[in-house]
């Protein structure tokens, strides 16, 4: 392997280790929920899942999930409140 390479690598595994450096945009993301499978997107800072409960109330466990795998690297704005 040539040193080049073995910089990469090394730059990359510091890179995974440091997440608040990623800052996502938008996604899409299919989330296998216990009943059925959820398209979970992120844009424009803001969640919206395909699930009945978010289409009533804007939020649901698909996306509070998402939100706290990626917590670092979401804009502040994207967050949504949790219950206590």
């Amino acid at each position: 392997m040539d040193y080049g390479m073995i910089g990469k690598i090394e730059k990359a595994k510091r890179y995974a280790e440091q997440r608040e450096r990623i800052h996502f945009d938008q996604f899409t993301v299919t989330f296998n929920g216990d009943n059925n499978p959820h398209k979970v997107t992120f844009s424009d800072n803001g969640w919206h899942c395909d699930c009945g409960f978010f289409a009533s109330r804007g939020v649901c466990s698909h996306t509070m999930a998402m939100e706290r795998i990626l917590e670092p690297m979401l804009p502040l704005a994207a967050s949504v409140p949790e219950a206590a």
